[in-house]
């Protein structure tokens, strides 16, 4: 199984990014799947959860009306589209898979996690 996020990079504030994750080794189109972010020093938070079909969908409060998660299917992958990016996004974002949505939204005992890419917003 691998989960490889990509699309992370330095970006200024209000700016946005779309990272994508690309899943392989399992059944992707019968997964949830989630992003997680972390800094230094912190636990690692929830971000955005998507349901096997794309039919249920959450935010943490946080990034709720600035950040999109979405999927296709027949490219297992997974996005994050980020805008209105602020410092406080910077961290290492993470994508996760779960056969339900559950473990996601509660953030352990997820299936599978994927290494992590960068996001730095700094002006």
């Amino acid at each position: 199984v691998q989960l490889q996020a990509f699309g992370g990079g330095l970006v200024q504030p209000g700016g946005s990014l779309r990272l994508s994750c690309v899943a392989s080794g399992f059944t992707f189109a019968d997964y949830a799947m989630g992003w997680f972010r972390q800094t230094p020093g912190k636990e690692r938070e929830f971000v955005a959860a998507i349901s096997w079909g794309g039919g249920s969908i959450d935010y943490a409060d946080s990034v709720k009306g600035r950040f999109t998660i979405s999927r296709d299917n027949t490219k297992n992958t997974v996005y994050l589209q980020m805008n209105t990016l602020k410092p406080e996004d910077t961290a290492v974002y993470y994508c996760a898979a779960d056969a339900t949505m559950g473990p996601i939204l509660k953030g352990y005992g997820i299936d599978y996690w994927g290494k992590g890419t960068l996001v730095t917003v700094s002006s």
